[in-house]
C-alpha cells in the first residue's frame, strides 16, 4: 500500500504548515476559520466530509511544530469517531471553535474493551454512572464522549451529575478527574472498539509529528552548534545518538499511517498495539536523547524542545505505559 499524502492531504498540510507560520495569537480560532476543523464534520452537518487521513494530516502537522493544544482532543477523539460512528449525531448545534473530547480511561484500565462506567435507559436519553481519569480538555467541551457498558453515550460536562477535577500533565493542557453520578446523555453507537481504535491512530499521527519535529529541532541545533571548532553533528558518538532518534521516528511514522489506514479502511488488520507501544517505551526515550543532544538549552521553557517532550510524556501515559502496551502485544503475537 502506498502511504504517500494524495493531493487532498499535501494541500491540508501546506494550510496548516502557512497558518503556523503566521503565528497567530488564537491558534484554535485560527484553525477553525480556516475551516480546517470544519472539512471534517459530515456535510450534513455543513462540512466537507473528509475522513480520518486528513484529520491525521492535521494533527501531525500541528505536533511537528510542537502545537498539539486541544486538536487531538477535538479531532481525534471526537470529530472524527463522531463523524464515522455516528454521523447523524453531529449538527449545527455545535457552535465553531467548539472543543470536544473523551473519556478513554478509567482507573487503572486504559481503553477499557468493557467499561465499569454504566448506562441505563431514561426515556430518550442514558443516565451514565462511573468515573474516568486523565481526560483531556473535559471541562472546556462541548461534549464528552464516554464509553460504557451499553456503548458509547454523549454527555455534556455542565449536566447535573457530573463533576469534574482537574489533575496534573506535563504539557500543562488541562486534563481531568471526572465523575458520573446518574449523569443524562445521548446514546451514539455501541462500537467502544471503534472509538478505541480511531483514537489511538490519532494518538500516532500526533506522536509521528512529534518525533519528527524534534528530529528535526535536534539536527539543527547539532550543525549549527560548535565545539572544538566543528560543528557537533561531525562528532561519531553524536552522529549515533540522533540515529537512534532518526530511527525511532521513521518507525513511528511507518507504524502511525499504518494504523491511519486501517482504522479509516475499517480493515480487520490492526497495528495500534504496536504503534501504542512505539509512543510508550521509545518516544519519550527519543525525547530523552534530544534533551541531551542539546545541553542545556534543551531544558529552557522559551525553547521549543521542552514542548515535544512534555506533549510525548503525555500520550505514553495516555495509552496505558509501555509495560501495558507490551503485554497487549505479546498476547496478540501468542494468539496468532
Amino acid at each position: 500500500m502506498d502511504f504517500t499524502r494524495d493531493s487532498t492531504q499535501t494541500t491540508i498540510a501546506e494550510m496548516v504548515s502557512g497558518l503556523l507560520a503566521r503565528e497567530p495569537s488564537d491558534l484554535w480560532a485560527s484553525l477553525w476559520d480556516a475551516g480546517l476543523l470544519t472539512m471534517l464534520l459530515p456535510e450534513s452537518a455543513g462540512g466537507d466530509g473528509l475522513g480520518l487521513p486528513e484529520a491525521a494530516t492535521v494533527l501531525t502537522e500541528l505536533a511537528h511544530a510542537g502545537a498539539v493544544g486541544p486538536a487531538l482532543a477535538t479531532i481525534g477523539f471526537g470529530i472524527v469517531p463522531l463523524a464515522m460512528l455516528a454521523p447523524d449525531a453531529v449538527d449545527g448545534r455545535m457552535p465553531p471553535g467548539s472543543i470536544l473530547t473523551a473519556a478513554l480511561a478509567e482507573p487503572g484500565r486504559p481503553f477499557p474493551s468493557n467499561p465499569s462506567t454504566t448506562s441505563t435507559p431514561d426515556g430518550d436519553h442514558m443516565r451514565v454512572t462511573g468515573t474516568k481519569i486523565a481526560v483531556p480538555y473535559a471541562e472546556q467541551s462541548y461534549r464528552i464522549l464516554v464509553p460504557t457498558s451499553a456503548g458509547i453515550v454523549l454527555v455534556d460536562p455542565k449536566s447535573d451529575g457530573v463533576r469534574l477535577t482537574r489533575t496534573p500533565s506535563s504539557s500543562g493542557d488541562p486534563e481531568y478527574f471526572v465523575e458520573f453520578d446518574s449523569a443524562p446523555g445521548q446514546f451514539i453507537a455501541g462500537d467502544v472498539t471503534s472509538l478505541y481504535r480511531i483514537a489511538l491512530a490519532a494518538i500516532g499521527a500526533v506522536a509521528d509529528g512529534l518525533a519528527a519535529g524534534a528530529a528535526e529541532l535536534t539536527a539543527s541545533h547539532l550543525g549549527s552548534r560548535h565545539q572544538f571548532g566543528k560543528p557537533l553533528a561531525t562528532f561519531q558518538a553524536v552522529a549515533g545518538e540522533i540515529a537512534d532518534v532518526y530511527v525511532t521516528a521513521r518507525t513511528i511514522h511507518v507504524a502511525a499511517v499504518s494504523a491511519v489506514w486501517q482504522a479509516s479502511q475499517r480493515r480487520e488488520a490492526d497495528d495500534t498495539d504496536v504503534l501504542a507501544y512505539w509512543i510508550a517505551a521509545e518516544l519519550p526515550a527519543a525525547m530523552q536523547m534530544c534533551h541531551h543532544l542539546h545541553g542545556g538549552i534543551g531544558v529552557d521553557v522559551t525553547y521549543p524542545m521542552h514542548r515535544y517532550y512534555s506533549a510525548a510524556k503525555d500520550l505514553a501515559r495516555l495509552v496505558g505505559g509501555s509495560s501495558y502496551r507490551l503485554d497487549l502485544v505479546g498476547a496478540a503475537c501468542s494468539s496468532n
